[in-house]
């Protein structure tokens, strides 16, 4: 288990003059675009543009999934006795320690996960193929492996509880596939977006939780919740707007606290911390008494929110 001194689990370590300049200059910001936000003559800020779709690389042969068909209906703990599909696991789980209750291999969280509850083995428009389970021994875990036959592609996920004091609870979407150390929801396949929310709304899983990213390096990362919960299609209803704000909002908060931990324990996939620290509880009570209340103040807080997650990412890089 990675513990880190109580100096980082308080937070930055920063003097007191550098901190309330940080937070003046904050302020300026937040109360600018508050004022923005509310001033009838303000000019929305256009909406950025999707980023792109994140390139998989080293497809597998179809000739090497072409087997997952037999189990069509099948458990998870049945594909798992084939040689065949453990190999795959291989090909798809990165090299690395991961904190599931204790430190294991991130290959055995997913072995421990999968091993669980079972559910039948789903394909869908005979490519896409969920393998999955919803619930482990422990810490109310799940896992799931998920293929696409034709184009090759494969990624797992694991949710948990955590209790080290990380923020809960958290999905790992990981894949050997992925050679970025940045993404968001919109760039990997809709398909798997689409399998990925069915299984979450069978497991029981949350439909907004903190989501990370594990690739090929073994680092963990933020997976970006970019999705707008108000949007909706043309031939169907709206969601009331106090509940679909209130959704992006709740997700802007998960993904900036994730970012802060991720920040603060330099990705590390097995890192354990105790949060918040004070420089982040003093920029949420900032923002949000310069966003205040009502309608305004919450599409000010989610805008000010991913700005700030923004800031502790970086740069997007490829």
């Amino acid at each position: 288990m990675r513990f880190f001194p109580s100096s980082l689990r308080r937070g930055k370590v920063v003097s007191t003059l550098v901190f309330a300049a940080q937070l003046l200059i904050a302020g300026g910001i937040l109360q600018s675009n508050a004022a923005g936000q509310d001033a009838g003559s303000a000019t929305p800020a256009p909406p950025e543009p999707p980023p792109a779709a994140v390139v998989f690389q080293n497809p597998i042969p179809s000739d090497q999934l072409a087997f997952l068909n037999d189990y069509a209906g099948k458990t998870a703990k049945e594909a798992m006795k084939d040689k065949r599909f453990r190999n795959l696991m291989k090909l798809v789980t990165p090299r690395t320690e991961y904190h599931y209750g204790h430190d294991m291999p991130l290959s055995e969280t997913s072995e421990t996960l999968l091993d669980g509850a079972p559910l039948p083995v789903d394909i869908r428009e005979g490519r896409y193929v969920m393998v999955a389970s919803h619930g482990g021994p422990y810490l109310s875990g799940r896992g799931f492996l998920w293929f696409d036959m034709k184009d090759g592609i494969a990624l797992g996920g694991v949710y948990f509880h955590p209790t080290n004091g990380e923020p809960t609870p958290t999905l790992a979407i990981f894949s050997r596939q992925l050679k970025v150390d940045s993404l968001s929801m919109s760039q990997l396949p809709l398909a798997f977006a689409e399998d990925v929310s069915q299984w979450a709304l069978v497991a029981g899983v949350r439909p907004i939780t903190v989501r990370y990213f594990i690739p090929e390096n073994g680092k963990k990362y933020v997976l970006v919740h970019d999705e707008d919960y108000c949007d909706h299609p043309a031939n169907a209803p709206a969601p009331p707007e106090d509940e679909c704000e209130q959704m992006n909002a709740d997700a802007a908060d998960i993904d900036v606290n994730a970012a802060y931990f991720m920040q603060e324990t330099h990705n590390q996939a097995n890192a354990t911390a105790w949060m918040l620290g004070p420089d982040q509880v003093a920029w949420i009570g900032l923002r949000d008494q310069s966003c205040g209340v009502g309608p305004g103040g919450l599409r000010c807080r989610i805008r000010i929110t991913r700005q700030r997650t923004r800031v502790l990412l970086g740069p997007r890089r490829r």
